[in-house]
């Protein structure tokens, strides 16, 4: 376990004043003050490949919400959703192996869904606990949902946003999709054997890429804040960046399931669970299936919630005043506060 912060003072609260830090790269020098700002921690937990890295927010001796972001994102997304949330609840946003600066899983192998959920339990087994709360924005999501019905024993809650079940693969979609994916994922994998530097680009550029590949669910002026962890400065051109994650992880393989597996998943959640669902969502695949699943948890889950609010894929970090009151909420009926003494380990 490694690094840590040491707090700055800052005259405001004020984004924008933050933003007119003198510096020759001010949006990423505008996150390192943001993060300072808030008392973040930086966290390294060892796995078996490497390291898995995340942000501690809040007290350090109180147990944290694991935090876990969407696909091609990393733990930045949570960045301005958690500050807005009770200040005495502690938040480990970690970074999925492959995105931010986590370590990549070895050239030759492949990323699965199912993967992940044995990263949330290194991260219980690195902190000994029992069981662990879970927040999660789409693939994270998904894997918390995942996490919940395989393991109902070791959650304690669960929070969703605007995901709920694997992408449903029904005979012949996953037929259309098996091949594909993995021709790609073999030129993938050997593009990061390569030596040369990937395509660099101005920081503005980079902008412009992340709109286009979000199909512009975040906003420009958000882009900063899942930029900072997946680009590194160019060698061969000064000025511009390029990204860092994993080629490997754009051919994520997921489970081939069908909605039958999805419905029988849902009958094991027995834990508190929020689910937020963005009405104006880009992607047609996070509404697929939704509505029976909803109604199998309601029917089986007493504790199960759905809140329905106007905003796009990443509502918690576009909008997320209209995020937070509704996890506050649900944080006042479930959350426990249960003192830990990980602060040595930080």
């Amino acid at each position: 376990m490694s690094a840590s912060t040491e707090n700055i003072p800052l005259s405001s609260s004020s984004e924008d004043e933050l933003r007119t830090s003198a510096d020759p790269h001010p949006m990423i020098k505008f996150i390192e003050l943001y993060d300072k700002k808030h008392n973040v921690t930086e966290v390294e937990i060892s796995i078996p490949y490497g390291k898995i890295a995340g942000k501690w927010f809040g007290p350090k001796n109180i147990k944290p919400i694991l935090c876990l972001h969407g696909w091609l994102d990393n733990c930045g997304t949570f960045d301005r959703l958690i500050p807005l949330l009770p200040e005495d609840v502690s938040f480990l946003a970690i970074d999925f192996p492959g995105h931010g600066l986590s370590s990549r899983i070895p050239d030759g192998m492949a990323y699965h869904q199912m993967d992940s959920l044995v990263v949330v339990l290194y991260v219980m087994q690195e902190y000994n606990w029992d069981k662990v709360a879970l927040m999660g924005h789409s693939m994270g999501a998904i894997i918390a949902f995942m996490f919940a019905a395989m393991f109902p024993d070791k959650v304690e809650f669960l929070i969703g946003i605007d995901a709920l079940k694997p992408q449903t693969h029904y005979a012949g979609r996953f037929v259309k999709y098996a091949a594909p994916a993995i021709t790609k994922f073999i030129e993938a994998d050997a593009r990061n054997r390569e030596n040369s530097e990937p395509p660099a680009y101005t920081y503005e550029e980079m902008i412009d890429k992340m709109l286009e590949g979000t199909f512009q669910s975040v906003t420009r002026e958000v882009c900063p804040y899942l930029l900072q962890r997946n680009i590194k400065p160019s060698k061969k051109y000064p000025g511009k960046y390029y990204f860092n994650r994993d080629n490997k992880i754009k051919y994520n393989n997921v489970p081939g399931w069908s909605d039958e597996v999805n419905f029988e998943l849902a009958k094991q959640v027995r834990a508190p669970q929020l689910v937020i669902k963005a009405i104006d969502s880009p992607y047609p695949g996070s509404w697929e299936g939704f509505k029976a699943v909803v109604k199998i948890l309601r029917k089986n889950n007493p504790q199960f919630h759905v809140e329905y609010i106007k905003s796009s894929h990443h509502i918690h970090l576009t909008h997320p005043e209209k995020v937070a009151p509704v996890v506050t909420d649900f944080l006042k009926m479930y959350w426990i506060k249960h003192m830990d003494k990980v602060v040595s380990k930080l």
